[in-house]
């Protein structure tokens, strides 16, 4: 068994260590607290008070009210929420507009949705990855019911300006939701500020539980809920609540509300560090999405003359935890799509590495990160002098 000092932990867009203290915010409704919130007694109503704190608390970090904050089972039931949702509420309207570069909670829907006779454009990105604003207003239709674009891709960290995005929707008045699972925590997010009318985040990208996650429904959006049955979430989410974990993501969200700012700084330092030592020791590697505006943890990095599975293979032995990209694809031959359509052919695509850094990394693990990847690319390229040249 990997002792936790041996390991290093570079790969926190899959998913990130819970904080100690949101664990300990946790274990009274694991342990004392354990009433059903929807019972109708005393002992029940201080499960269902600590809820609404928690359901405060998420929405004090989205910068929305709380009644807009649904608590879900993470990012993918709340992306698939949202498409039902606008699907329900406008059945006469048979068009989506999404981008090439989604998580596959969100392209797989879409996907679904072309099999059942739907027309759904897929946006294309640049060599950046970034999107072109006009082509995605043109995109827009009269018959449009709704237009997905995430807030921060969990590959790259490329941001797009969700802003202007959600301008563009309003002015066409189509609905938009935005997948923020990797953005939620690690930069700011002001909805007060944003028109959308959906936002979907996940407790394990920051620091909290997993199993949990929370859906922002604009209080003026139409709304059909996903899951039907109890009253539960105020007759939008049936189902018993998950206390103990809705409890660690409200206190994830507090916390990461309180230190965003000077982790923001300290983690980026720590990412730009890393890829300058690589670039300065490892020739023919370089960042994907450079010059985009990209989040301040995250790292893919494309190196001549590796497969990224060896790579992997090879990190492991060495106690290196990192990935190719989406933990949702992990086992995959084909590349990665990300990087397919920001143009990367099959061997660019499938010789980069995704390195993602988080609260609890040291500037050490980077000093140790920095000797060790450049030994395992070298000694890649010496087993495969072919691929190399």
């Amino acid at each position: 068994m990997i002792r936790p000092e041996e390991l290093l932990y570079l790969d926190n867009n899959a998913t990130t260590a819970i904080d100690p203290a949101v664990l300990e915010s946790m274990r009274p409704f694991l342990e004392e607290f354990f009433a059903n919130p929807s019972s109708g007694y005393g002992f029940a109503a201080q499960v269902r008070e600590a809820i609404e704190e928690a359901r405060q608390q998420v929405a004090d970090l989205l910068g929305c009210e709380a009644r807009e904050i649904i608590f879900t089972s993470g990012g993918t039931e709340s992306n698939n929420t949202a498409f039902y949702s606008a699907l329900e509420a406008a059945p006469d309207r048979r068009h989506v507009v999404t981008t090439a570069v989604e998580h596959s909670a969100v392209l797989r829907p879409a996907k679904d949705l072309e099999n059942r006779g739907y027309a759904v454009t897929f946006l294309a990105v640049d060599k950046a990855g970034q999107l072109n604003l006009n082509k995605l207003a043109d995109a827009i239709r009269p018959d449009t019911t709704l237009l997905s674009v995430m807030w921060a891709n969990n590959e790259t960290g490329v941001i797009f300006p969700i802003e202007k995005v959600a301008a563009i929707a309003r002015e066409k008045k189509v609905p938009f939701h935005t997948d923020a699972v990797q953005a939620a925590g690690k930069i700011e997010i002001k909805l007060g500020d944003v028109p959308l009318q959906f936002l979907s985040i996940s407790g394990h990208k920051l620091h909290g539980p997993k199993g949990v996650g929370a859906l922002y429904v604009n209080r003026l959006a139409r709304f059909r809920p996903l899951l039907r049955g109890g009253s539960h979430e105020n007759n939008r989410r049936a189902g018993t609540e998950n206390t103990a974990s809705i409890i660690g993501l409200g206190k994830a969200a507090e916390i990461a509300r309180a230190k965003m700012r000077d982790e923001q700084g300290r983690v980026r330092k720590m990412r730009d560090r890393f890829e300058q030592c690589l670039l300065e020791r490892i020739s023919g590697a370089r960042i994907n999405g450079a010059g985009a505006d990209r989040l301040p943890n995250t790292s893919s990095i494309m190196f001549d003359g590796i497969e990224s599975g060896a790579a992997l293979l090879m990190l492991d032995q060495r106690n290196v935890c990192c990935s190719a990209g989406s933990a949702c694809r992990t086992g995959s031959l084909k590349p990665s799509h990300v990087l397919s359509a920001m143009g990367l052919l099959g061997d660019e695509a499938r010789g980069s590495l995704r390195f993602s850094f988080g609260r609890f990394n040291t500037n050490a693990e980077v000093d140790r990160a920095v000797k060790i990847v450049p030994e395992v690319i070298t000694k890649l390229r010496a087993l495969s002098p072919a691929l190399a040249n």
